[in-house]
């Protein structure tokens, strides 16, 4: 950009692009920074409440607003371009949606490593999972109208509603009244590795944080048991699996 520039004005059509998107990402970190803040004040169940309520007013008014500038017409708090998309073209979209989210992931994890090494890329990736785990299982909670106390079969469908269900391919078995067994049987990022001739990426710890939280956030009742993980061994059939049961003392 040109030393010229004094002010917003002064900027090239292509700077100004620029600056738009450059605006767009602080709205997403301001975003961040104030759930952040409210979860750190408040805790998290009142954040969450307050998330819901500033959300949708939210998006409300930013997507009614780039509306009228940018001529496409809202239904019901949707784009009508969205809305007019096949379905296809939806669910093609949506897998688009969840690679970007695991491509986020892994800049964050390598932008740490590079950084300040594995060790601390490790640990903030665990910390964020007990972060963003409840939030996900909130979220999916809401989407499906699933209620406060699902028990495995509220778990099971908000399971097939992660991020991670369009990306990588997962199997759910019934293994007893009581308890279920979930297997991500090709993991996109392992998969990924493997082609690559290295070894697992040891996932354990963070998955450890993961799926406890996530199961714990669906039905407080659900206990999580780590079958395996890498750096564990496992069968070519899967690269991690999870038991889910019920703790039969706190069903009333």
């Amino acid at each position: 950009m040109s030393n010229d520039v004094e002010s917003i004005d002064d900027l090239s059509r292509e700077d100004a692009a620029r600056l738009v998107m450059d605006m767009f990402h602080r709205i997403m970190i301001h975003y961040a920074l104030w759930f952040t803040e409210v979860r750190h004040q408040m805790g998290l169940d009142q954040a969450l409440s307050v998330l819901k309520a500033a959300s949708e007013r939210s998006i409300e008014i930013q997507l009614n607003r780039l509306s009228k500038l940018m001529g496409f017409e809202m239904k019901d708090g949707l784009p009508q371009p969205l809305l007019k998309m096949p379905r296809e073209s939806i669910l093609q979209l949506l897998d688009s949606v969840a690679a970007n989210w695991l491509a986020n992931d892994g800049v964050w994890f390598q932008a740490v490593e590079f950084s300040s090494g594995m060790d601390d890329a490790k640990r903030c990736n665990d910390s964020c999972w007990a972060f963003f785990s409840p939030f996900e299982a909130w979220s999916i909670k809401n989407f499906l109208n699933l209620p406060p106390k699902p028990g495995l079969d509220g778990l099971k469908k908000a399971l097939n509603f992660r991020v991670y269900a369009r990306i990588n391919t997962q199997q759910i078995i019934e293994e007893s009244l009581d308890s279920i067994v979930f297997q991500m049987n090709e993991c996109r990022v392992q998969s990924a590795r493997k082609r690559k001739g290295l070894d697992d990426y040891p996932c354990k710890s963070g998955g450890m944080v993961e799926y406890t939280y996530f199961a714990r956030h669906i039905d407080e009742r659900i206990a999580t048991e780590c079958i395996a993980c890498p750096p564990d061994t496992h069968p070519d059939q899967w690269y991690c699996a999870w038991r889910f049961k019920i703790n039969k003392e706190s069903v009333q």
